[in-house]
């Protein structure tokens, strides 16, 4: 498949990185674009692909036509491609905020993809979530469905609401548990742990907890239940995050998280 990149930022270069990876498809069937000239550079050194700064130019190259800006950004990139695009050409986008509704008006394009990946996805361990326009195809809805698959897991929904209630979830999601491992790293050096200990013990035991969790067929509140010996230590920790009122926390935040996203949804 010919892929053309319209901004080559983290995100963006994640997903570049994983097809080609993947063998989706060979730097010469890749372009794009950004007006940044350091950042081409990197990307023709890295990648060996096709860079330019005219966003239209990038667009004519590619079956699938990946909107990577900024949101600010976007509005500048619809005046220059707005209906110049082939009908036949995808549009999939990983802005985040900017819905279909104004993809559709600003692109006069009816094909189109909005995606909500995370920042694991830049290493192949992200979660997106992505919705399709009707006039998005069965082929073209798949070669997107293989593009997200290489930068982690995808699902798909029927409704862009979802896509607002993951962007508070799995979006926002690894900020709340780097804060958690920080909290705890911090906690761990305060009681006397030398940092470096301190940290490796924090970040093994989430990813053995997470790594264990996946693998179980135990839910959630089971494993805890099994970590957690009546009247011994965990019982104990456990005991002020409940009197902190930690759950109900968690719903206040995520509840301000899809409360900020749909406000930005423009």
């Amino acid at each position: 498949m010919k892929i053309a990149f319209i901004g080559g930022g983290n995100m963006g270069r994640a997903m570049l990185s994983a097809i080609l990876n993947e063998g989706l498809a060979t730097p010469q069937d890749i372009a794009v674009s950004d007006k940044n000239k350091g950042c081409l550079k990197q990307l023709k050194q890295g990648f060996d692909v096709y860079i330019t700064e005219v966003n239209l130019e990038a667009a004519s190259r590619g079956d699938i036509v990946v909107l990577a800006v900024k949101p600010q950004n976007l509005d500048e990139v619809m005046t220059e491609i707005g209906g110049q695009l082939n009908p036949r050409q995808l549009v999939l986008s990983i802005i985040a905020g900017k819905s279909v509704a104004t993809l559709k008006q600003g692109l006069k394009h009816k094909a189109i993809v909005r995606a909500m990946p995370n920042t694991p996805a830049q290493i192949g361990m992200g979660m997106t979530v992505w919705t399709a326009t009707e006039g998005v195809s069965e082929e073209q809805r798949a070669s997107v469905g293989s593009i997200l698959k290489a930068m982690g897991k995808e699902l798909y929904v029927t409704d862009e609401q979802y896509i607002d209630m993951a962007t508070a979830i799995s979006g926002s999601g690894p900020a709340y548990v780097f804060l958690f491992m920080e909290s705890l790293i911090n906690t761990a050096v305060d009681m006397g742990l030398p940092p470096d200990e301190a940290r490796e013990l924090v970040l093994q035991t989430v990813a053995g907890s997470v790594e264990y969790a996946a693998k179980s067929d135990k839910g959630l509140a089971q494993l805890r239940e099994m970590v957690t010996s009546p009247g011994g230590t965990t019982a104990e920790a456990l005991k002020v995050f409940e009197n902190g009122k930690f759950p109900e926390l968690m719903k206040q935040a995520v509840a301000a998280a899809y409360k900020r996203a749909k406000q930005l949804r423009g």
